[in-house]
């Protein structure tokens, strides 16, 4: 209590509320700008913090990024293309619902689980951090391959109708997640001699070419007017009803963010990712789910936006950080001369009590900001389509380009975005090939360090206990999932049929 009444006094200090307010517009702008990653718009703020108070500078960089983790899912329901990594669920009810003249509520209902899971995790910050900490300082490289199997077990979900074709999808995006340096050895793969792809294919281009760039090849190919629904410039919450409704994914999603924020190397991808897939499988309505459901909205939403809070506690409690996003906020810290670990809550608690503050006001300023700035972004989608899709196309390639200014990258887009196309036209569901390219470095990295200290003896997968649960979880996930298929396939279709 006497944490949260210290915090509650720097809400009174404009510098502040000033830095919390222009942090929280910086990074929804950010966040919605296809290619610029939350820490890439972090890191565009870092030099203006030399010369500013050191507590408000931290509230800076950490309220910008709160608002880019809310801000992907701007151009994730209006152009199908997720502004951040941990947008990308979204984007499967997100643009459904776009394309039915719903942006306005697909809006509203992010805008709003965003709010909620922005202020559970910054309850959990406050609350939890020492325990949630310790938690996370007991996984090892075997527990970390278990947690990136765990997150691989939802492609069984979400490979659609058909699963060979979602478990090739999958297949290659693990196979592009090669590309680059070996994670032990150092030695490069697949590079065929060009020095940009040494570092690795960043995921942010693949999922703007896949989404976006196969979206515009599609648009391109289809003759004809243009049969849009026009959506109503506004933003709509969602009613009583619908927020009742809500609730379960919204805790599904409080949940899981929790659970992945506090673990460094997990972050909002898996988190939104396995939120989308237990809300579909708890839901009453799952048969909505990739049609334009609310509840596939609100459940990544809020586990991204809550992840943003917890990825804060291993970085404040032990000064590690467990993303792009916390490395930058450490850099601010450092540029300080403060130190995050065990004794900064000794040595500077103002500075900790002050971001405190200016969470709390970057997420009433996400809403504020979102009411004010998201109308005239549903304003600009209802445009003629060859206009919108010049617009769309002008954003994407200075977006990709501004990341390493190098039109390399542009190429790499492009090239996904072909690949999306066909995708597309052979019924190919991407989000298997989002996770597996995800996920793929975590696995492989923590798979082979793992067998590096266990002298190639795998049952050292078994022997860490926090490694055997998750991948028992795993497994319950996917023969679940697969007993599911079987079900509808030979048990409730041919009783659908008799009845008919």
């Amino acid at each position: 209590m006497e944490t949260i009444l210290h915090a509650a006094s720097f809400l009174l200090d404009w510098h502040i509320l000033l830095a919390a307010l222009a942090g929280v517009t910086w990074g929804i702008m950010g966040g919605a700008l296809p290619g610029i990653s939350p820490s890439i718009t972090m890191a565009l703020l870092l030099p203006f913090t030399y010369t500013m108070d050191p507590t408000a500078a931290i509230v800076l960089l950490a309220s910008t990024y709160v608002g880019a983790e809310y801000g992907g899912s701007v151009p994730a329901i209006l152009i199908r293309t997720p502004g951040t990594n941990a947008a990308a669920a979204t984007v499967i009810d997100g643009y459904e619902m776009n394309k039915q003249g719903k942006a306005g509520l697909a809006l509203g209902i992010s805008l709003y689980s965003g709010f909620i899971g922005s202020m559970f995790g910054l309850i959990m910050l406050i609350a939890l951090s020492g325990p949630l900490a310790l938690v996370a300082l007991n996984f090892t490289p075997m527990a970390y391959f278990a947690l990136g199997i765990l997150g691989l077990s939802v492609i069984a979900t979400l490979s659609g109708e058909n699963l060979v074709k979602g478990f090739i999808a999958a297949i290659l995006g693990l196979m592009i997640a090669t590309v680059g340096s070996d994670p032990v050895t150092g030695g490069t793969r697949f590079t065929f001699g060009s020095s940009e792809l040494l570092g690795g294919i960043e995921p942010v281009m693949i999922m703007v070419g896949l989404f976006a760039m196969s979206e515009l090849l599609m648009q391109a190919s289809k003759r004809g007017s243009d049969e849009r629904v026009r959506s109503r410039p506004r933003i709509q919450f969602p009613d009583f009803k619908l927020a009742k409704r809500l609730i379960p994914s919204q805790m599904i999603g409080n949940g899981i963010g929790t659970f992945e924020g506090v673990m460094p190397g997990a972050g909002g991808t898996i988190a939104s990712f396995m939120s989308y897939n237990e809300a579909r499988r708890w839901s009453r309505h799952p048969e909505e789910f990739g049609k334009g459901s609310p509840e596939g909205i609100a459940a990544p939403e809020t586990a991204n936006n809550t992840v943003a809070g917890t990825a804060l506690v291993p970085l404040l409690s032990f000064g590690i950080p467990g993303s792009n996003s916390t490395a930058i906020l450490l850099g601010g810290f450092l540029i300080h001369g403060i130190v995050p670990g065990p004794m900064l809550f000794q040595r500077s608690g103002e500075v900790v009590h002050g971001l405190y503050a200016g969470l709390f006001t970057a997420t009433i300023g996400m809403v504020i900001m979102g009411i004010l700035m998201l109308p005239v972004c549903i304003w600009l989608v209802n445009r003629p389509r060859p206009y919108l899709n010049a617009f769309i196309l002008a954003l994407i390639l200075s977006g990709i380009y501004s990341i390493h200014n190098e039109t390399f990258d542009v190429g790499l887009m492009m090239a996904a975005g072909v690949l999306g196309f066909f995708m597309r036209m052979l019924r190919f569901p991407f989000l298997p090939t989002v996770l597996g390219l995800v996920l793929g470095y975590l696995v492989e990295s923590n798979f082979r360090r793992s067998l590096v200290l266990s002298g190639d003896d795998y049952m050292i997968f078994v022997d860490d206990r926090i490694s055997l649960s998750l991948l028992v979880l795993a497994f319950l996930f996917i023969g679940g999932s697969i007993a599911k298929r079987l079900y509808d396939t030979f048990v409730r279709k041919p009783e659908t049929i008799t009845e008919s």
